[in-house]
């Protein structure tokens, strides 16, 4: 009768989040250095999020509106009876809510062999040092889905000399970077 005994299976690593199939997330896309890194599903998220909290608030503002008009002792002009005030808290609400969902989302990244420029959603450029000399966490990840097509991920970026950043990007936006946090 034979005994049991262990067996070991060798097994590889299971690739890291966002990598796509026989793609390591240690190496950058191909391109040149200093390329231009859209950052498609990142931007697509924080759009799609943002006409969703706009459609919510317009339809909260409709109901508002429709049970000011027919409340008893309501009256039909706005003046009176606060539509204008309805007007304007819902309008702060729309812009403050747009600002919020769409800044940390980057336009894009070029990456350099000595720095990394982020261009924010609004046009401000940051200059950030090489990506060796970063240290980064993924906060927070969102699979695929009708949010958006590609994996994202809500990262911080932080080093010596830089303070931290998040940042809603796609999940190869940062390809090449040294992702041991991302990893876990």
């Amino acid at each position: 009768m034979a005994t049991s005994r262990p067996v070991r299976i060798p097994r590889s690593a299971p690739p890291l989040a966002g990598a796509a199939k026989g793609e390591s997330r240690e190496t950058p896309p191909s391109g040149p250095p200093g390329a231009w890194r859209p950052n498609v599903g990142g931007s697509q998220r924080a759009f799609r999020v943002t006409v969703l909290y706009l459609v919510v608030l317009a339809a909260l503002y409709v109901a508002f509106v429709l049970y000011d008009r027919t409340a008893p002792g309501g009256s039909a002009s706005p003046e009176t009876n606060g539509v204008l005030l309805f007007t304007g808290i819902f309008a702060v609400f729309g812009v403050l809510g747009l600002i919020v969902t769409l800044t940390p989302a980057p336009r894009g990244v070029e990456v350099a062999t000595d720095r990394i420029v982020v261009v924010g959603r609004w046009g401000r450029r940051r200059t950030l040092p090489a990506l060796e000399r970063l240290s980064f966490r993924a906060v927070r990840r969102y699979p695929a889905g009708w949010l958006a097509d590609t994996p994202v991920e809500l990262i911080e970026i932080w080093g010596r000399g830089t303070p931290m950043r998040s940042y809603l990007v796609d999940s190869t936006l940062f390809a090449g970077a040294a992702l041991s946090d991302l990893g876990r």
